[in-house]
């Protein structure tokens, strides 16, 4: 087999291409280039697999059809229309940037990334993909399977690449007249590779084993938003019953979540920000 480093570009696109062709998913976020679908879809995509990420997002598209609902809503509601996703703090940060689209950029969502990551929650990965899949504009940026995908095909044997290394290799590789369908592809065939091969991004500089979720302190997290979306005005002592696990760890998350804006406590009770 031919050393995959010595690829040309043209021989590595028709790899991808050809894969997407015939394997290339049909997911609910790419029949759309409306941005303020496509921004909810990769807020949701964020550390989430696809599998729960399509069961939640015509839910909340229905319940928040556009931005400005989304802007208007209760924290509360959002939340609720969260359930199921994880990481909470996306969800404020998804409506905090609605809220930001409505007050300083009259209800339409930019597709330049330098405006994109100026957004709460919105990092260079997001904002790239945000702007090649609403706008078709052929930014530069680097996510999980992306990743996988040039490890794999350019760093064989290589431990702790870093992305400083792989990004060259994604602008010069780059379908500029299609940059939407082509980071399709490479994220479709980045799965295919987990999948098939040894994970190739365990060989990334910024790998990260994720911790467990079962007792951990995001899981407490969770489990006091979910108590208090359906029943707010808890007193702490009923809060722990609820969420029963020990009451210094509650009260932990639980003033964590304060200082983070997802709760606010009056009279001794609590309730959703």
């Amino acid at each position: 087999m031919k050393d995959p480093t010595t690829l040309s570009t043209e021989r590595f696109r028709t790899i991808i291409t050809r894969f997407y062709r015939r394997y290339g998913r049909d997911l609910p976020w790419r029949r759309t280039r409306d941005s303020y679908r496509v921004l909810v879809s990769e807020f949701m995509l964020q550390q989430t697999q696809v599998e729960r990420v399509q069961n939640s997002y015509p839910k909340f598209l229905a319940r928040f059809p556009d931005v400005a609902s989304l802007a208007n809503a209760r924290t509360a509601e959002v939340l609720a229309s969260w359930q199921g996703l994880g990481y909470n703090r996306r969800a404020l940060a998804l409506q905090r940037s609605a809220r930001k689209v409505m007050e300083q950029y009259e209800g339409r969502i930019p597709v330049e990334p330098h405006a994109l990551v100026s957004f709460p929650g919105i990092g260079p990965a997001t904002a790239g993909a945000v702007a090649a899949f609403a706008g078709n504009v052929p930014a530069v940026f680097i996510e999980t399977n992306i990743r996988r995908v040039f490890i794999h095909f350019y760093f064989p044997g290589q431990d702790a690449v870093s992305d400083q290394s792989i990004e060259p290799l994604v602008d010069r590789t780059l379908d500029r007249k299609n940059p939407r369908e082509w980071y399709y592809a490479l994220m479709d065939y980045g799965v295919h590779l987990k999948r098939k091969v040894p994970n190739p991004n365990r060989r990334s500089r910024h790998y990260r084993r994720q911790s467990p979720f079962e007792n951990s302190h995001r899981q407490i997290r969770g489990l006091i938003l979910k108590a208090l979306i359906s029943q707010e005005g808890l007193r702490f002592n009923r809060l722990s019953d609820i969420v029963r696990r020990p009451q210094q760890k509650v009260r932990k998350a639980l003033d964590e979540l304060i200082r983070e804006g997802f709760v606010r406590s009056a009279r001794e009770r609590f309730f959703i920000a």
